[in-house]
C-alpha cells in the first residue's frame, strides 16, 4: 500500500499500477521529505515556497506528498500512458492543488519550454537501469532549458550498488542516503561558470 505520510491529505491511499512502476517506499519517503523539512527550515523556507518537478513520477507519490504539506505546485512527469492514468487518478483522491500531469519522457522534457515558473525541488527516479551519466544529462539540459532554477535542491533515488554520481559536474554532492537496495542522492543545482561569467551578482 502507498499512502500519503503528513499534510492535509495525510492517510489517503494511493492506487499503484500493476506493472511498469516502482513507487518509493514509505520507509525511503519518510526519511526523504525529513531531511527536506530540516532544509527548508535551515534556509528559512517552507513549503509555500517550493515548486516541484517529479520526474519519472509512476504514481505521483512524491510530487502529491509535497503538495500535501504545502507546496505550490507540481510539474508530474511520466512517459507511461497507464501509469499517468492512475497518477491522474491519484492527483483526485489527494484533492490538492497545483498538480499538473505532464505525460512525457522525462528525457525529452528540456525540448520544450516549462508550463510554470522553474522547480526549485526536483524528484528524480529513473528506472534502475538508466545510466548515472544519462540522468546527469538530463538535468543538464533541464536547467539549461528554464525548467529548473540555478539553486534548486535536487533528490534521485538509484540503486544502492551504483556509487555513480547522477549529478551534473559542478553541481553540489550534499550527501548519499542508503536505504537497503535503494540510495537517495541530495544535490543543488548550480549554473555554469559560462552561463553566469559578466552579469555580476544579483539576488532574488
Amino acid at each position: 500500500m502507498t499512502r500519503i505520510i503528513s499534510g492535509q491529505a495525510r492517510g489517503r491511499r494511493l492506487s499503484v499500477p500493476s506493472a511498469g512502476t516502482r513507487p518509493t517506499s514509505d520507509r525511503v519517503r519518510e526519511a526523504l521529505f525529513s531531511a527536506l523539512d530540516s532544509h527548508w527550515r535551515e534556509q528559512d523556507m517552507a513549503w509555500r515556497d517550493i515548486v516541484v518537478l517529479d520526474l519519472y513520477a509512476g504514481t505521483g507519490a512524491l510530487g502529491l506528498e509535497a503538495l500535501s504539506r504545502g507546496a505550490r505546485s507540481a510539474v508530474l512527469v511520466e512517459r507511461n500512458r497507464a501509469a499517468a492514468r492512475t497518477m491522474s487518478q491519484n492527483v483526485e483522491v489527494v484533492a490538492c492543488p497545483g498538480a499538473t500531469v505532464l505525460v512525457r519522457d522525462a528525457a525529452q522534457l528540456a525540448s520544450t519550454p516549462p508550463p510554470h515558473e522553474p522547480a526549485n525541488l526536483v524528484f528524480a527516479d529513473p528506472p534502475y537501469d538508466v545510466p548515472a551519466a544519462t540522468i546527469a544529462g538530463m538535468l543538464d539540459a533541464l536547467l539549461a532549458a528554464g525548467w529548473i532554477r540555478a539553486d534548486a535542491t535536487i533528490v534521485v533515488e538509484r540503486p544502492e550498488r551504483d556509487p555513480q554520481t547522477p549529478l551534473p559536474a559542478g553541481w553540489r554532492l550534499d550527501r548519499r542516503r542508503p536505504y537497503g537496495d535503494t540510495a537517495l542522492w541530495y544535490g543543488r543545482a548550480a549554473a555554469q561558470p559560462d552561463e553566469t561569467a559578466g552579469k555580476g551578482t544579483s539576488h532574488a
